[in-house]
């Protein structure tokens, strides 16, 4: 049988970049057809608009303004929204933008937007902006932005209709919303836990100490009326409207320090804390907080007022926008060094420092590429909470892609495998008579895992971060030839359903620790990407499936025990089915917590 079982493994590999190719074929086939028929096989939630980039929607470099690209993102993705919902919709947020390339006049803009989930009443757009040179015919990648919009009815409450996903990419980005929503739903409080526990020092040796200019000089005020042009079908402002009008203040701010022209680089998460209606004055302010050896932040707020006798403003929006000074060959310039007033300009000063420790951290771990070394990011406080967001994220994207190949099924264990870039993955999958609920809990305390799994020696809680993440300490044994025992810091997340028909979500991934450093006596090993995704399948029936992501260290000991190796899943993963079985009925009281 292990033979057997070895000879399916191989061949799974060998056919793994074949079946791919396969596939490909096939799909570029379909597309010929479908484009022969006149079908358009798109989602039916996307929307393409592409403008020619003309001298009124630039700015005094003659590149395209990025209130007016703002504006025309705003308008795409609300089309969108819209086209799902069947009725009017309100931009409630935008995702932190980080802008890659500008756009030059007589230049084309392509922005796609679509639904990548529904939830109640809100949905999430993904926004993609490209730029297009129609003399050359090259194309670049402007910038990717994630909208939030709420739809509105005025005499019923809504219900939005599910989105069903079909490629793989839709696949991973409606199974990736739930965790980001999570992550919006509690950014507020995030980011003020986050500063409140930051410390950064100041370094005058970064800055230009020559040119000092204080921050109440780069202070700016500016008052919009609201009319119809700027509004939507309801009467409500536009959102991009109001976001352009922020941009324009904030680089009036921004200039005021640099005596130059600034680029806009990055926007932090825009929150919409409730409408502005035709009629409405909108005042927009913007201040430097804090200037740093080649970029600034400037803060933008804006409140709304009916009346000029009203006694308290409504506040509508605040943002943080990042700009640069580039020179003739496109490199950022050093700037001056901003004085902050006494009280609230040296709060704003000292925020501006943690934000941008902050901002570098969590673009670090968001965007940190499988191929990059070291896999295990240190954990600190002031990036917990996006190391659990990266954690969750990465178990999902695997489960969601679509190339896994079966390799074998033994006694209704089914094994599949992927071969991916420089990645080897696992997955075993099997129906176990437990509630879901009561496998997620047993199979989140990874201190009970020794239980059943005798690749782990023992598992010490390190640290309980909150309800949802936990810190191990994990002794396993060592692998092949080497006799040297394993060590790994891991971190644990887990995650219920978001709605019906998600899965319980218990994710692990290395992270390191100044107190659990490596020593002389363990190898200290990494995982990438591991964990459980549990299905309820009916009552007292839940799908197990356990995934794992092999690293390259970890890969050669794989392809050398191919047949031992899947002997050991399947034994570790009946094992698992039985501590399952053997402790269902133990968990009565942590059951009512769910």
């Amino acid at each position: 049988m292990i033979q057997n079982v070895g000879s399916h493994l191989r061949r799974s590999f060998a056919s793994v970049f074949s079946s791919r190719t396969s596939r490909k074929l096939a799909s570029h086939a379909g597309d010929e057809d479908a484009m022969a028929d006149g079908k358009d096989d798109r989602n039916p939630t996307e929307v393409q608009m592409s403008q020619v980039v003309l001298p009124c929607h630039t700015n005094q470099r003659g590149e395209l303004s990025i209130g007016q690209l703002l504006k025309w993102i705003d308008t795409t993705a609300c089309l969108s929204a819209e086209r799902h919902a069947g009725c009017p919709c309100v931009t409630a947020s935008m995702d932190d933008i980080y802008f890659e390339h500008t756009i030059s006049v007589g230049q084309v803009v392509n922005i796609k937007a679509k639904v990548n989930r529904a939830f109640n009443s809100s949905m999430e757009v993904g926004i993609q902006v490209a730029s297009e040179d129609l003399c050359s015919e090259k194309q670049w990648t402007v910038c990717k932005a994630l909208a939030t919009f709420v739809a509105h009815q005025q005499l019923s409450k809504v219900k939005l209709k599910q989105i069903t996903p079909r490629t793989e990419e839709e696949k991973m980005e409606h199974s990736v919303a739930a965790e980001r929503r999570r992550m919006r739903l509690v950014y507020a409080d995030t980011i003020k836990d986050l500063l409140a526990s930051c410390t950064v020092k100041d370094d005058p040796e970064s800055k230009d100490c020559s040119r000092t200019v204080p921050a109440e000089k780069t202070r700016v005020e500016s008052v919009e009326l609201v009319l119809p042009p700027h509004a939507n079908h309801q009467g409500n402002t536009f959102g991009g409207q109001i976001m352009a009008w922020m941009e324009n203040v904030a680089t009036i701010a921004a200039s005021r320090l640099c005596r130059a022209h600034p680029t806009l680089k990055a926007i932090e998460m825009f929150q919409f804390r409730g409408p502005s209606q035709v009629g409405d004055r909108l005042v927009l302010k913007a201040i430097v907080n804090n200037a740093f050896k080649h970029s600034m932040e400037v803060g933008v707020c804006v409140e709304a007022y009916r009346q000029e006798a009203e006694p308290r403003w409504r506040h509508i929006n605040s943002a943080f926008m990042t700009f640069v000074v580039l020179d003739a060959d496109d490199q950022p310039q050093k700037l001056p060094w901003i004085q902050p007033q006494p009280g609230d300009g040296e709060r704003r000063y000292r925020e501006a420092q943690a934000r941008k420790k902050i901002r570098l951290d969590r673009k670090y771990i968001v965007s940190c590429k499988q191929t990059e070394v070291p896999l295990s990011v240190p954990w600190d406080p002031s990036n917990q909470v996006y190391l659990s967001y990266n954690n969750v994220s990465a178990l999902k994207v695997l489960v969601a892609k679509d190339n896994w190949v079966l390799s074998s099924e033994i006694s209704q264990v089914h094994l599949y495998t992927l071969e991916d870039d420089k990645f080897l993955s696992f997955h075993l999958e099997m129906l176990v008579h437990v509630d879901a609920a009561q496998a997620f809990l047993l199979l989140s305390d990874l201190r009970r895992r020794p239980e059943w799994d005798r690749h782990y020696r023992s598992a010490e809680l390190v640290q309980q971060v909150d309800e949802d993440d936990a810190i191990y300490h994990v002794i396993s044994p060592g692998l092949g030839s080497d006799a040297k025992p394993q060590d790994f810091v891991i971190l644990a997340s887990r995650r219920k359903p978001c709605d019906n028909g998600d899965p319980y979500i218990i994710a692990l991934r290395s992270v390191t620790l100044p107190t659990h450093p490596e020593t002389p006596e363990y190898r200290r090993g990494e995982t990438l990407c591991s964990g459980f995704c549990l299905w309820r399948e009916g009552d007292q029936l839940t799908k197990v499936s356990y995934y794992n992501q092999a690293t390259p260290g970890f890969l050669n000991y794989v392809t050398s025990n191919v047949a031992g190796l899947s002997s050991e899943f399947y034994s570790t993963f009946k094992a698992c089915e039985h501590f399952l079985l053997d402790n269902r009925n133990d968990l009565a009281p942590s059951l009512q917590t769910l």
